[in-house]
């Protein structure tokens, strides 16, 4: 019985970790990775987590492009993106609860290779629904890396540098998300739209290659899967996800309330039976930690900041400011390039220093840059604009990898691909909120969307801020045994 308990537990009996010191969960639990393995195995990270969330990112910039070639309508090309994001969507947390039981090494091999074939299944397709159904596999590829990365990278490195892997991983994240439509367009210039998905497959064979050699492997728990839970996630999620779209592109309100109603249903009894289970694929459990439940609010808030910004700010330059679409990327590049400075500095800050504070202080910033970008004149110089972006990616680098890490780290160790899976979804959330809540704002006030649409991203920036200083009260430092 005791022998059953440590392993779920994720930790081994004292005996068995003195007789092997060196085996993969010891290092998980203690040391980490060795050095060269450590590097090597981030760098597989690195790759596979850039191939999943530039691709949620690129196509967007080709459906115009991709709907001429497959003859589709515009309406229908949507589903380009729709197929990919609702995929990862509804399978973000079983994927995770699944890594928890039989290891998050297979998990995130099986998405990387599954997403890889399905990237070359995209560059094959001939008509809009085999390419839909291409996307709707990579999606189901793309949640098994995202669903259990920092999972992975919280075996990768020892407890007291955690803060370092995280940012790498939240630097990942965030460049790959505001680089997308640059990357598109860069590929579209030189080749046609298969291109896009072509160049996963060579960067994919590479990752799986080293994944094999590098990724950390851990036992799991031997505890049965709960199915009928995951059938439950995904109704829950894609229904929201409908509704959420819904009203951002104008659906009559009675489906959209339809829509809602049944994920509110469906929502009570998904929850009702993950309060029975050990190991919930909701993670309720972790939810119930204070910490990790503000943290997970601060997510949301700031990713749908982020979104509302990076949508409306393009139709603020150039339509409101009369800049070109090369200016406009250029004036837009220096916020992911300062995250590319700020967030391994605010990781290694967050081995020392209270992440409360830190995510306080970033979003702060970044809703001081958000409220100075909303109050452009018609008349801005490149430069006024550019700083101004540079002082939201500070703030959002400053902010991401400290939350990351709390949200990690106050999870049991047992329970990291539930909280890894957590972290994405709230990133997904926030991310689908922001885009539907400017469709929305466009449609209310056409003549100045951007505008109102860059004052409510500064709006839910300054409430992340708020519940991220709450942490403080609760300890964010201290990390569960």
């Amino acid at each position: 019985m005791h022998a059953q308990s440590s392993r779920e537990d994720g930790q081994m009996p004292a005996a068995a970790a003195d007789a092997a010191p060196d085996t993969p969960l010891r290092q998980r639990t203690n040391q980490g990775l060795p050095i060269p393995q450590r590097y090597w195995a981030m760098l597989v990270i690195a790759l596979a987590l850039t191939l999943a969330v530039l691709d949620s990112a690129i196509a967007n910039v080709a459906l115009p492009t991709i709907a001429r070639n497959l003859r589709a309508s515009a309406a229908g090309s949507i589903w380009i993106v729709n197929a990919y994001q609702l995929a990862i969507t509804i399978s973000l947390l079983p994927l995770a609860s699944l890594g928890d039981r039989i290891g998050y090494r297979r998990i995130y091999l099986s998405g990387l290779i599954l997403f890889t074939l399905s990237s070359f299944g995209c560059a094959l397709s001939t008509s809009l629904s085999t390419l839909a159904l291409a996307r709707v596999v990579q999606g189901f590829g793309a949640a098994g890396i995202m669903s259990v990365n920092t999972a992975l990278v919280r075996m990768i490195y020892p407890p007291n540098q955690l803060g370092r892997g995280v940012a790498i991983n939240a630097m990942v994240v965030a460049v790959s998300s505001a680089v997308g439509p640059t990357v598109a367009s860069g590929v579209l210039a030189v080749a046609t739209w298969p291109w896009l998905f072509a160049i996963n497959v060579p960067i994919g064979i590479a990752a799986i290659i080293g994944a094999f050699k590098a990724l950390p492997m851990n036992p799991g728990h031997e505890s049965p899967y709960d199915y009928l839970s995951a059938v439950m996630n995904a109704f829950v999620f894609g229904l929201l996800i409908f509704a959420v779209d819904g009203l951002g592109h104008g659906e009559r309100f009675g489906y959209v309330a339809i829509e809602v109603i049944g994920a509110v249903v469906i929502g009570y009894f998904f929850v009702r039976r993950q309060l029975t289970q050990s190991a919930p694929l909701l993670p309720i459990d972790l939810l119930k930690i204070p910490v990790f439940a503000l943290s997970m609010g601060t997510s949301v808030c700031s990713f749908c900041a982020q979104m509302l910004a990076f949508v409306s700010l393009p139709f603020l330059l150039q339509d409101s400011l009369g800049m070109s679409q090369v200016e406009t990327g250029l004036l837009m590049t220096p916020w992911p390039a300062i995250i590319i400075i700020a967030a391994p500095i605010a990781g290694v800050l967050s081995d020392k220093v209270s992440s409360g504070w830190l995510g306080g202080a970033g979003l702060a910033a970044m809703t001081v840059g958000l409220l100075l970008l909303a109050a452009l004149g018609a008349h801005a110089e490149p430069l006024q604009i550019a700083w101004r972006m540079a002082l939201c990616g500070a703030g959002f680098g400053i902010f991401q990898s400290p939350n990351n890490r709390t949200i990690l780290s106050s999870a049991p160790v047992a329970r990291s691909g539930g909280a890894s899976g957590m972290l994405g979804t709230a990133r997904l959330t926030g991310q689908t909120l922001g885009a539907a809540l400017v469709a929305l704002m466009f449609g209310i006030v056409p003549a100045n969307g951007p505008t109102v649409a860059l004052y409510l991203a500064a709006g839910f920036s300054a409430v992340g801020a708020v519940v991220s200083t709450l942490r403080v009260m609760h300890h964010d430092t201290a990390r569960p045994t």
